[in-house]
């Protein structure tokens, strides 16, 4: 865990409630399926959002506004100070993928995908990507996805793009050595009657501190109780009970 000052770079709208947030700082120690606690102008607890991409020294974060301290942070303008906690959590562990891995993510639970995509394709894999949302207004990174050469398919509640469903039934069509997802529990649970493979679950829970030390994200598996925060946020497919 590093504490590190960063600074907004830039700061844009992707749908009306989500947004993507540049930031130059220390990245060093960071990894795929990661994620950073920020802290926000006025507020106690900081907030955990996954990473979504870096480099040496830039970090790219995508969030959603759910509540008063996403809203506080979607207001603050390029220039502003962050102070961020990174290095946090388990991220996806790269081994087991086979050549021909597939990334699902739904809504938020699609940002650390990117990562993620782009260390298999510098692995030499050919992965592939599922990507569910609501409807077509709600679209975001689709075509970032696409730009790295992969396939992207999309599956829409109301059928307004893509596959009319979910991610399950464009998963069910595909072929595939590994999986790698995030997003809500529904979508886990719905997953399990249809994965024909190994994978890893990227899981969501309230957090306190981020850390460890508060124990509020515990989630039972299959070698007992285990933090989100400090065990996870990544968790292989056969550890976990939906």
């Amino acid at each position: 865990m590093l504490k590190t000052d960063f600074t907004i770079l830039r700061h844009t709208p992707l749908t009306p409630l989500v947004y993507r947030l540049e930031l130059a700082g220390n990245t060093a120690g960071i990894r795929p399926g990661q994620f950073v606690e920020l802290e926000i102008p006025g507020k106690f607890l900081r907030r955990p959002i996954s990473v979504c991409d870096y480099t040496k020294d830039s970090l790219t974060l995508i969030y959603k506004v759910v509540g008063q301290g996403t809203q506080i942070l979607s207001q603050l303008p390029v220039g502003t100070h962050l102070d961020l906690l990174t290095g946090l959590g388990n991220g996806y562990d790269t081994a087991p993928s086979g050549d021909a891995p597939v990334l699902v993510g739904g809504g938020v639970g699609i940002p650390p995908l990117y990562a993620l995509a782009k260390s298999l394709l510098d692995q030499g894999k050919h992965p592939q990507v599922v990507l569910g949302f609501n409807r077509a207004d709600e679209l975001f990174l689709t075509e970032e996805f696409a730009s790295l050469g992969i396939p992207v398919s999309i599956a829409t509640a109301d059928g307004s793009v893509g596959t009319r469903g979910f991610v399950t039934d464009v998963l069910q069509t595909l072929t595939y050595t590994y999986f790698y997802a995030c997003g809500p529990a529904p979508m886990f649970r719905a997953m399990e009657a249809v994965v024909s493979t190994q994978g890893q679950y990227s899981m969501e829970e309230r957090m306190g501190c981020g850390f460890g030390a508060c124990m509020g994200c515990s989630i039972q598996t299959a070698s007992g109780p285990k933090r989100v925060c400090k065990d996870g946020p990544v968790f292989y497919r056969e550890e976990v009970f939906f």
